[in-house]
């Protein structure tokens, strides 16, 4: 059964230098990267939420039953500005999703949490993303699936691991 990489690769076939098996693994990657994307944003606007509310949700919620960190941590984390993170947790607090509150240990510090209705509009984008994904991952069996994941992990162990390049 041809898919749109097939159609793609037999539109370039003569026209540039490269080579089909990379240019085929290559570009179905980008599709399904694109598939992925989508369906966030698909799941996202479902429960109400902007990608960057999303992603500083996603990290509080990491943190376990808690869901705390402070400003900088989070901020180091995003790769935000600490003013850019303040920003953020303005609007997420307006929107009731998180809370600031003065750590127990050192008043002068300030922890961020997640509040019950916080924690339950990050945990339905969770399902709603997860239930796409499944539906993306499920056309594989549970052993092609965990050879895709070892053969992508050893692709980008590689990758990780190169040396930066600089230009």
């Amino acid at each position: 059964m041809e898919d749109s990489v097939d159609r793609h690769i037999a539109r370039w076939r003569g026209k540039a230098p490269f080579d089909e098996r990379v240019e085929a693994i290559v570009t179905r990657m980008q599709f399904l990267v694109k598939h992925i994307s989508q369906t966030k944003d698909t799941a996202l606007a479902a429960v109400g939420l902007q990608d960057f509310e999303y992603e500083t949700l996603h990290r509080l919620g990491s943190r376990g039953e808690g869901g705390r960190a402070t400003p900088s941590e989070l901020a180091a984390e995003l790769k935000l500005s600490p003013a850019g993170m303040t920003g953020r947790l303005d609007t997420l607090e307006k929107a009731g999703l998180v809370r600031r509150i003065r750590s127990v240990e050192d008043r002068r510090r300030v922890d961020v949490e997640l509040t019950e209705q916080g924690r339950a509009t990050w945990l339905k984008a969770m399902d709603v993303r997860g239930e796409a994904e499944d539906d993306m991952v499920g056309v594989l069996s549970q052993g092609d699936q965990d050879a895709l994941a070892a053969l992508l992990k050893r692709m980008l162990l590689h990758v990780e691991n190169q040396p930066r390049r600089t230009e």
